[in-house]
């Protein structure tokens, strides 16, 4: 019975992979003229670096206030705080490599942000008094969203006044 049923089966699966394979041929898109490109620049959002590492650090510090005076532990705000700011620090160090011309030296940059920022995870016993892991790791997540955060405004399209 399995058989059959797989038998009245495949000719249907073949008969819509066949309508999806069926594309329309489009003409190729031709390329921007200067102008165009211009136009299409100054309609479009651009996140400045410094705005996404702001809303990092600012984020990161009103979470730790926040959990801090909430809950009562003030070690929970210093490691949230903490947290963010790790994620925050390096970013800054990697949005001025690339203010100075970042070019071909921008995958260098990556690897020191990313170094920069494993370092100062290592260091987090040392450097915050009864850290706690979990609100570390918190204040990491929250501060690596704020990229995200900073995507969804650039996609907003810019009003003009035509």
């Amino acid at each position: 019975m399995r058989g059959s049923q797989t038998n009245k089966i495949a000719p249907a699966l073949a008969e819509d992979t066949q309508d999806e394979n069926t594309q329309v041929e489009e003409a190729p898109a031709s390329p921007l003229t200067a102008e165009q490109a211009n136009e299409l620049r100054g309609r479009m959002n651009q996140v400045s670096p410094w705005a996404i590492v702001g809303s990092q650090v600012g984020a990161g510090l009103l979470a730790a206030w926040a959990a801090g005076a909430w809950l009562g532990d003030f070690a929970i705000g210093w490691s949230l705080g903490y947290g963010a700011l790790a994620v925050a620090v390096p970013a800054g160090v990697f949005a001025r490599a690339l203010r100075r011309g970042g070019g071909a030296t921008i995958l260098l940059w990556e690897w020191v942000k990313l170094g920069l920022t494993v370092a100062l995870l290592l260091a987090a016993p040392r450097l915050v008094p009864g850290l706690n892991w979990l609100a570390l790791l918190a204040g990491v997540v929250l501060a690596t969203k704020m990229y995200w955060v900073a995507l969804v405004f650039a996609r907003r399209p810019r009003r003009t006044g035509n």
